[in-house]
């Protein structure tokens, strides 16, 4: 085996993609057994219980069975995710749209649903940078998502949120419609080279928002770096010396350029879907109405939710999984229904 091979340090990048690889596979085939373990369990439970008239253990059989199949479903997905970056850590962007508070505020709420995905999944989250809204929320916010397959988890999560409701800033109690954005991207590792000098952006600094105490917000320790040639911005405070968060703006700059070349390459692969790969402002994803009724829709694949609040507390497996499904398969083309 390679991986026994005395000589396969010698190249360090190798040697881990290849332990990476063997671990998945490793991972794969414990899954395979496990499953495979529980369906037979619960089959003998079955004969058991119809043998002895016992129905309650019928029920709580089928009811495992029931599970293991909506378990069965979601790892069918893991395992698509070969893309050439689907298994590293992720950068997600949150952005809030025109419409002052009541946008800053619910960019707060997709930040808190992702995180909380995130760490549902055991994925460890990392806060890069925050610009806080005048009165509540956020304006805009960068974390780090660490995790086997992150980036290939979120990746379709990129695109423009929607959420209807009877807004708690407006004194006379009336709907609104908010927008914010999401903007996700892989973490380049050493073994993927992204060209890019020191001439091809503007570097800035500034003095960091937020919590983070004295020291943070009376130094310049915040750097923000725009890439000239395609107006790319990045920023990051999340350290209190800027030579450690200049050296972090650097990774995600080089993430973001790769991840437009990832989208060219998805674009020129398969013209026809290279609409639904275009992330923008005004490509909306998905709708959350909290107001006049109760409900979640992707306007990609259709998916549904009755439960906005177990959404927006990070159940949002459901709908990753429709959408990678959706974008491996080719897709059927995005929903034209709305909600209102």
């Amino acid at each position: 085996m390679r991986a026994e091979d005395g000589d396969l340090w010698n190249d360090p990048h190798e040697a881990q993609k290849l332990m990476r690889e063997r671990q998945s596979l490793e991972d794969g085939i414990t899954t395979v057994k496990q499953i495979t373990q529980a369906l037979s369990d619960n089959l003998e439970l079955i004969e058991l219980g119809e043998e002895e008239g016992d129905q309650s253990i019928v029920a709580d059989a089928e009811a495992s069975i029931r599970a293991l199949r909506a378990e069965t479903q979601a790892r069918q997905v893991e395992t698509l995710l070969s893309g050439e970056a689907d298994s590293n850590d992720t950068y997600v962007e949150v952005h809030a749209g025109a419409g002052g508070t009541e946008s800053q505020d619910w960019a707060s709420m997709l930040l808190r649903m992702y995180t909380r995905w995130a760490e549902r999944r055991g994925f460890k989250v990392e806060v890069l940078e925050v610009h806080d809204g005048e009165e509540a929320g956020i304006k805009s916010a960068t974390i780090l998502v660490k995790g086997h397959n992150a980036y290939g988890w979120m990746k379709t999560e990129s695109g423009v949120h929607r959420l209807v409701r009877i807004s708690p800033y407006d004194s006379n109690a009336r709907r609104h419609t908010s927008f914010a954005s999401t903007w996700v991207y892989p973490v380049v590792d050493d073994s993927i080279e992204v060209d890019v000098s020191e001439s091809d952006v503007r570097i800035d600094t500034y003095r960091a928002s937020g919590a983070g105490g004295q020291h943070v917000n009376t130094t310049d320790s915040a750097v923000r770096i725009t890439h000239i040639a395609t107006g790319i911005v990045v920023a990051c405070q999340a350290e209190r010396s800027q030579h450690k968060n200049r050296a972090k703006a650097w990774e995600m700059l080089r993430s973001r350029l790769y991840e437009e070349e990832l989208k060219k390459r998805e674009a020129v692969a398969n013209a026809s879907e290279a609409s639904k790969t275009d992330i923008g402002w005004g490509h909306q994803i998905r709708s959350y109405v909290l107001q006049p009724y109760q409900m979640v829709k992707d306007l990609r694949t259709g998916v549904e939710s009755s439960s906005p609040s177990d959404v927006l507390d990070g159940d949002l497996d459901e709908f990753m999984e429709a959408a990678l499904s959706a974008r491996i398969e080719g897709g059927s083309g995005q929903a034209v229904e709305d909600i209102d």
